[in-house]
């Protein structure tokens, strides 16, 4: 089951230029016009010339002039405007070498000139600017080198709590981070350059969530917003370390709400995330970052980014402007389950849906044990082959919509499902309970 997505699908950013034109080139500059060219211009001679002087005999098959004659001489009144113009420059010249030795020293220098020196500037920026969010952030925001069986990768982190025992901290990042890492295999660097090894407290690849403890301390934990009061259009700062250039910031806005993200594999690695979209620049580094809101807090953990169809079948990787966050409410719970148990809870409905379903809405497979005996589905009066149409009056169109919504709430809270079965809608109340 995965969710819609684009022609290239979905590419986690935390898995590992130029069009070839010359920007100093252009056309060709046209050379200055000739005294000739000027003095031929369609508005006619300058000011207090007259191109045709009465006493000067007009010659047919000589030079013409604008008006269509052609008059003897013409051709030597120009080759005079012309030495007027050349003379010009020589004196220019002569007249620009007095001024050197007027004014500079034998040896060509200029001591008594001074430039004036620039007005104070002050580096301090308002606390809502982006510099302002970036100046509070960044001290929190880590770079992560990790080493496992599958190669090298490198993501980010933030510091999420500073009361980790003997004075250790714990950070923040996504799951396909630090997957696959051998043990010591994962290194943290921070901003100011310093490294310590991050030891793995726990991770999810569901909802692709990861802590990671490192020993040290004096570190500022950066503080949670509220991710269901962001709205569409919102202002957003992305921080992280794209491409292993750490304590890159990039702007954007919120562009969307509760995107259907499916990310990785299909099976137990794959991730269902009901993302918050931004248009702020992430790339492959950037996971596991925060995503943060104009007060600096943290409303998302940067995690996907869409990806165009490449050349020869592949994808391209790097921002196309279409990024996707877990939101802070979510990334919060999980990350407390972690630190508490090493794993995450998920909450369950107990049914398995048919990915191959075409029609209106989303189906539950039509055969026996696609209902768990005795989960929350069951008892709550759900068959086999029923098309649920929308869960609390969101309508449902893939598999992914409705896991991921149901992912994203917590066990023992009550959904509505608008279920049809027969012809015949109903409304279906159901009490989610934790998986395992």
């Amino acid at each position: 089951m995965s969710a819609p997505s684009p022609p290239g699908g979905w590419d986690r950013p935390g898995d590992a230029p130029g069009d070839g034109r010359d920007p100093w080139s252009g056309p060709p500059t046209a050379p200055p016009p000739s005294a000739e060219q000027v003095w031929w211009r369609p508005e006619g001679p300058p000011p207090g010339h007259d191109a045709f002087p009465p006493h000067a005999p007009v010659d047919p098959g000589t030079a013409s002039g604008p008006g269509g004659h052609r008059r003897a001489g013409a051709p030597a009144r120009r080759i005079v405007v012309g030495s007027g113009v050349l003379l010009l420059g020589v004196v220019g010249g002569f007249a620009g070498g007095l001024l050197q030795d007027e004014v500079g020293d034998s040896d060509g220098t200029y001591p008594a000139v001074a430039i004036a020196s620039p007005s104070a500037g002050s580096t301090e920026r308002p606390a809502g600017s982006v510099a302002g969010i970036a100046a509070a952030a960044l001290p929190s925001v880590v770079a992560l080198q990790v080493q496992g069986q599958e190669g090298s990768g490198t993501g980010s982190g933030f510091v999420l709590d500073t009361s980790a025992g003997g004075g250790g901290t714990f950070v923040l990042t996504n799951n396909h981070v630090v997957a696959g890492a051998y043990d010591d295999g994962v290194t943290v660097v921070f901003q100011d350059g310093a490294q310590a090894v991050g030891e793995l407290v726990g991770a999810d690849a569901s909802y692709d969530l990861a802590v990671v403890r490192v020993e040290r301390g004096g570190l500022r934990a950066l503080p949670f917003g509220d991710s269901a009061a962001v709205v569409v259009g919102d202002p957003v700062v992305a921080v992280g370390a794209p491409l292993g250039l750490q304590g890159t910031v990039t702007e954007g806005i919120v562009s969307a709400l509760n995107r259907p993200v499916s990310a990785g594999e299909s099976g137990p690695d794959a991730s269902y995330i009901q993302a918050i979209q931004t248009d702020a620049a992430i790339n492959p580094g950037n996971s596991g970052g925060p995503l943060l809101n104009a007060a600096g807090e943290v409303i998302g953990i940067n995690s996907a980014i869409a990806a165009l169809p490449g050349a020869g079948g592949g994808q391209t990787t790097g921002s196309i402007g279409l990024g996707f966050s877990i939101p802070s409410e979510q990334a919060r719970r999980t990350a407390e389950q972690l630190i508490r148990t090493g794993r995450a809870v998920h909450p369950i409905i107990g049914v398995s849906l048919d990915s191959s379903y075409t029609g209106e809405g989303v189906q539950i497979l039509d055969s026996p044990g696609a209902v768990n005996p005795g989960g929350p589905g069951e008892r709550a009066g759900l068959q086999p082959g029923d098309v649920v149409l929308a869960i609390d009056g969101r309508p449902v169109t893939e598999p992914a919509e409705l896991i991921v919504d149901i992912r994203a709430r917590e066990p023992g809270e009550q959904v509505t499902l608008t279920v049809r079965r027969d012809g015949r809608t109903t409304e279906v109340p159901v009490t989610l309970e934790a998986d395992g």
